[in-house]
This record gives structure tokens, sequence and C-alpha cells, in this order.
């Protein structure tokens, strides 16, 4: 089976900095791909130069099979960015936020025909957000928003869609929402690579899973690479893995241990009844 999206022998960087190098990855039809790592490792810049947003300084970025050129994003690939690089006080709504993402498709732009409203309406429906499709983009909801920039990925029609963070700042019940439907999504054939630092839900929810710190670490399904030696290589820190009944657990080895931070307590309080109470 031919890749849609696959990097071959990647190197990126900013200035004189290189973030990363000989990257290969390839996604498949129909592949649901989560990509963990460290805050600066290279996630978000390694989803963009799929793009063709960022400027490789070795190596190739291949859409079906042919060469994407620099600065020229490839056809049929949606992508839904950090929403801290968002404009929240952009003066558009919701459903003119999706219409932006059918552009391609609009023979008379910026003016979207009736399927293009039709299109953008039903991915509001999908999407769970059609009831706001007539809000100020920015009097939505964390959760919201990122449900309207999901929209607008999937509104050209691609059959890939790259998403850097969409659940940043999500509470569980929205995250797991957005995982099913992305899950759903993935059986029709869409392939998705999403960029998270939850670990338990990419370990719950998606069954492929790339590590990556300024170069790719291992990947495969979540039973085989969330392991302590691998989450150690790729957060620099040492993480509890637990697994039950086919299910991962991962926990950071400094939140579970009792820290010595614990015993710094006010001598007031210390000779009181005040933390007993507690």
């Amino acid at each position: 089976m031919e890749p849609i999206l696959e990097v071959k022998n990647l190197t990126c960087g900013y200035d004189s900095l290189p973030i990363f190098s000989n990257v290969d990855l390839a996604l498949y039809p129909g592949n649901l791909c989560g990509l963990v790592g460290p805050s600066g490792g290279g996630k978000s810049t390694l989803i963009k130069a799929m793009l063709g947003l960022v400027p490789a300084w070795s190596g190739d970025v291949l859409y079906r099979g042919k060469k994407i050129r620099n600065n020229a994003s490839p056809l049929k690939v949606g992508y839904v960015p950090q929403v801290e690089t968002v404009d929240w006080n952009f003066p558009v709504t919701a459903e003119e936020v999706v219409l932006m993402g059918r552009y391609r498709q609009q023979k008379f732009w910026p003016w979207p025909s009736k399927k293009d409203r039709y299109v953008a309406r039903e991915l509001l429906y999908r999407t769970g957000v059609e009831h706001i499709a007539h809000k100020a983009i920015g009097d939505l909801s964390g959760g919201q928003q990122q449900r309207v920039f999901l929209a607008r990925a999937l509104v050209g029609e691609p059959d890939i869609v790259l998403l850097d963070e969409p659940t940043s700042g999500s509470d569980l019940h929205i995250q797991h929402e957005l995982l099913h439907l992305l899950a759903e999504l993935s059986q029709e054939g869409l392939s998705i690579l999403m960029s998270t630092h939850d670990l338990n839900s990419v370990a719950t929810h998606l069954p492929w899973v790339v590590c990556f710190n300024q170069g790719l670490i291992s990947q495969g399904e979540p039973l085989d690479v969330f392991t302590t030696q691998v989450l150690e290589r790729t957060f620099g820190a040492k993480m509890l893995v637990m697994n039950h009944q086919g299910r991962v657990l991962i926990s950071s080895d400094a939140t579970t241990l009792l820290h010595e931070l614990k015993n710094n307590i006010p001598g007031h309080l210390r000779d009181t009844n005040y933390l007993k109470k507690k």
C-alpha cells in the first residue's frame, strides 16, 4: 500500500539551529496516529514541514509519491493549528471559518455556493457545533473552537488531516468526544496524525503512536511502544507504565512519589491541629 504522506531523511531547523535530523515517517490510508513528545521536541515543526510550511534543510516530503515543494501546501490535506496561533478577535463567524477551508472548491471566491454552504453546515453538524454557526469565533468555548477548526480542515474533502494538539486545554469529556470522532473518520478511510501531550488518551483511543524528540524515537502500537525505556528516551524523565488487562496507564515518576516539598510545612501549621482536620 502506498503512503498518502511520507517524509524521507528529513532534516529541518530555524536559522542555524537544527530541530530534527534524518526523519523517516509514512502515513497510510485510514491511519489514526498520535505524535507524542516534549515541548520543543519538534512535533509542530514536523507537521508544518509535512504541509510545506517549513522548508526542509534536506530530505523530501512526498504526497502520494510526489515531492512537495517548499512553501506549497499539498492538495487534499487538512490542517488544524494550535489554538494559541489563532487570532480569536478576528471578526468572523464559525460558519465563515469553515468556509475558508472550501476555497479550493469555490469557483467565485470569496462567494460560497449553495453546495459550499451545505457541506460546511453538514460538517458543523458532524462535529457537534451546528448550533453556533453564526456566533463569532472569539465567543466560543475552547472545545467549540477546536471543533470548528476540525470542520474547516474537513470541508475541503481531504484524505489526510494533521492536527497540532487539538485537545489542548479541553476537559476530559471534550477530549474523549473528539477522539471518538477522529476514530470514526479514520474508519471511513481518512488518515489522521495528531500531536498531543496526553499519553493516556493516546494509549486508550489511538491504534498507532509515534514517539518524537528531535527525531523519531519509536513507533508502533501503544502496548509495544509505551515502555519505561522508550518514554524516558522521549521525555527525558522516568515514567511509570502499568499494563492492566491490555490497557496501558502512564504517569510521571515525579507525580507518583511523595515529594520532599511535602515536608516543608510552615511551623505554625505543624504545631496545630489544622492539618489533622484536613
